[in-house]
């Protein structure tokens, strides 16, 4: 699975239309986020650092909510937008879901010990549950 960084406003005109998940790597304007919406309608999770999810308005909280877009913090560690414009989550995080949900572990225990130990928000991998890993 991977995640769509954008560094800057100009990027979102120029994304794929059908990226699933992005996240914003600047504090974005209520514009940048129609845009983002419009520019990729395919998009199901939109990702902000900790520090600027305080300062989305409620008004685009709830356009997300109506187009069915998540919105979730968190911030893709150690990742170098000059080498790849893609965070890719490491296949040994997926196996360790799929081993926690085989053993039957909680969805709440999963999340908890798979984000402390990956360093993703447990928002993150409450996704990646529902859409990467059937069991």
């Amino acid at each position: 699975m991977r995640i769509r960084v954008v560094s800057s406003r100009e990027e979102i005109f120029t994304l794929n239309p059908n990226e699933r998940i992005v996240h914003l790597a600047f504090r974005p304007s209520n514009k940048d986020i129609f845009g983002l919406v419009e520019t990729c309608p395919k998009i199901e999770v939109l990702q902000l650092p900790k520090s600027y999810m305080n300062t989305v308005s409620k008004s685009i909280e709830m356009f997300l909510q109506m187009q069915r877009v998540q919105l979730l913090e968190g911030d893709v560690w150690g990742h170098r937008k000059d080498i790849c414009e893609y965070y890719a989550i490491p296949s040994s995080v997926m196996e360790k879901i799929q081993g926690m949900k085989i053993e039957g572990k909680a969805t709440e225990e999963i999340e908890k010990r798979v984000s402390r130990e990956s360093k993703l928000n447990p928002g993150m991998v409450a996704y990646i549950m529902t859409k990467e890993i059937p069991v």
